[in-house]
């Protein structure tokens, strides 16, 4: 019998949000996914991400809004690299001033170029997009205490600023995942199939009842 896309579920811990993730990863990889997020402002972001059989990311569609502000942000791997564009109605920053933050800047990136080396996709808050390193490099089939460095493009929230960042993946057994970035790392559980289901400080994953 074909198996059916998948619906996730998680609840943030680190703030007061969530996210649902419907993914289709029976060849190709198309993920349908809407997250909420009450910081630094109320925010909803709604995004399409897609993936080649191989795990590698090859497109996101991310649109975010609040009170009286909207971007968007389009990446799109091609041959020479990633393509990016943006959109943006009303003003984000001054909703961040407001509530006592820094201004997030513009959205997108001013060179593209920077992205070259980036082989996978991150959007802040998501547990879902830690699932393309994890299932494109075989973390599972990896001995214990075996690292990867990778590149993704870092799609910041609410923003929508990407930037490339380097990460680091270490297999620590079956349903164990280090990720480490810059100064921070995390133990993620996740799933025989690779999805989070517990990110210490960030979300856990809600099972239906």
């Amino acid at each position: 019998m074909p198996t059916l896309p998948k619906s996730l579920f998680w609840s943030r811990t680190d703030t007061a949000g969530s996210e649902h993730a419907i993914v289709d990863d029976r060849e190709s990889v198309v993920a349908w996914g809407v997250l909420l997020a009450a910081d630094p402002v109320p925010y909803t972001c709604r995004y399409q991400l897609t993936a080649g059989a191989d795990w590698s990311a090859t497109s996101l569609e991310a649109d975010v809004e609040g009170a009286d502000w909207a971007r968007s942000v389009r990446l799109e791997k091609a041959e020479d690299g990633w393509r990016v564009r943006t959109g943006e109605a009303g003003d984000l920053d001054a909703a961040l001033r407001a509530a006592g933050h820094p201004p997030a800047g513009l959205p997108g990136i001013e060179e593209p170029d920077r992205l070259a080396d980036a082989l996978d996709l991150d959007l802040t808050g998501s547990p879902l997009f830690n699932t393309l390193p994890i299932r494109r490099i075989g973390l599972g089939r990896l001995p214990v205490e075996h690292a990867r460095r990778v590149t993704v493009a870092w799609v910041l929230l609410p923003g929508l600023v990407v930037l490339p960042a380097d990460q680091v993946y270490t297999s620590l057994g079956p349903g164990r995942v280090r990720f480490a970035s810059d100064t921070f790392t995390a133990d993620l559980d996740v799933d025989p199939d690779g999805y989070v289901v517990r990110y210490p400080g960030l979300a856990e994953r809600i099972a239906p009842r």
